[in-house]
């Protein structure tokens, strides 16, 4: 509400132009007709498909990696190397090439949300696998679970609360991201396309108000995915309070 009363006092006191900081009070009211513009939800909806595609392609790829690096410590060593390598890449530097490959459409910010979200996801798997019990790992040896049994039914329950963790993380940097693929390599939907299209007619009433939309959104998904999370792993709250 501080932050809301300055904005809009700067604004009416002309100590900045309006052109490029509406009212507030403008862009509150921008905000709230942008919800009923179907437009708008088309342009999300693009945004979110290849967000959603982009995360599950990137889970399916790191957690079974993730699983293999973290039990096997020969793999590991063998291939830290290359993944140290690749992942201070910024996915942003990335675009140009992408661009090349598969153009400015979906597959595009499908392929950058998947090299950007791996990471989280697949060190999360690692750290998750490395932090099994021993002691449970090797009764279920004892019991005469197999190695694939073992995996499944003791490191990958364990690693699991890791892993959404990781999910978690990588959920916002694809909404960032396909944002700012949008943004900065333009195409043909997306809410940085319309961004872009409103801001080159100066209306940035509605510019700000997607800003404000898209994050709102993004702390919904947070918030939903905190809910999926204390339901599912409530168990590991309880076993790590006991432990």
């Amino acid at each position: 509400m501080v932050l809301f009363i300055a904005l809009e006092a700067l604004t009416r006191a002309e100590l900045v132009t309006p052109d490029y900081l509406p009212p507030a009070s403008e862009i509150l009211g921008e905000t709230v007709l942008l919800l009923g513009r179907s437009v708008f939800w088309s342009a999300f909806w693009s945004t979110m498909q290849a967000c959603i595609i982009g995360l599950a392609l990137a889970t399916l790829l790191a957690v079974p990696l993730g699983l293999v690096l973290g039990l096997s410590k020969w793999a590991h060593n063998a291939a830290i190397t290359i993944v140290e390598l690749l992942r201070p890449i910024p996915s942003v530097a990335l675009i140009p090439l992408a661009i090349l490959v598969w153009g400015r459409g979906t597959e595009m910010k499908v392929a950058l949300i998947v090299y950007a979200c791996v990471w989280p996801i697949l060190f999360n798997t690692i750290y998750g696998m490395h932090s099994v019990d021993r002691v449970a790992a090797d009764t279920a040896r004892v019991f005469g679970l197999g190695r694939l049994q073992t995996g499944v039914r003791v490191y990958l329950r364990s690693a699991s609360p890791f892993i959404f963790t990781g999910f978690k993380i990588a959920t916002s940097i694809a909404v960032i991201l396909a944002v700012s693929a949008e943004l900065l390599a333009g195409g043909s939907q997306g809410i940085g396309i319309v961004m872009l299209e409103q801001a080159s007619v100066g209306n940035q009433r509605t510019v700000y108000a997607i800003t404000i939309v898209t994050g709102l959104i993004g702390l919904a998904l947070l918030g939903v995915l905190g809910l999926v999370e204390r339901r599912l792993f409530a168990w590991a709250d309880v076993e790590g309070a006991r432990s």
